[in-house]
């Protein structure tokens, strides 16, 4: 399993591949494979069978998967994009911080 530095419902931007700056929200992460579902980027089309009489098929567009390497926090507090490090804060908590603005972006939990 690998660390993934996103986590779902983050506003990530795209940084390289065929969807290149556009933002999205992450849907889901996939530590073990390393690759996060991204709302809107990397649409793949699918050709569905109907399964039963009353299901219809075709053909559905859907996210797939990109690798989390390729995709960077945006910071909720300063709209950039940025690193993301962890904090300790002064009532024991620890926080994901913003690199950049140096705002805290959400509580991960108690520290030890």
């Amino acid at each position: 399993m690998k660390k993934i530095h996103v986590k779902a419902g983050d506003n990530v931007l795209v940084l390289s591949g065929k969807d290149r700056g556009k933002q999205g929200k992450v849907i889901e992460v996939n530590s073990k494979v390393g690759k996060v579902l991204v709302e809107g980027v990397n649409m793949a089309t699918k050709h569905v069978k109907p399964k039963s009489m009353n299901q219809q098929g075709g053909i559905i567009h859907q996210e797939a998967l990109i690798d989390a390497s390729n995709v960077m926090l945006v910071c909720p507090k300063c709209k950039k994009p940025a690193r993301t490090g962890i904090k300790i804060l002064d009532n024991g908590k620890k926080a994901r911080i913003c690199k950049k603005c140096n705002e805290v972006i959400n509580f991960i939990k108690e520290a030890k």
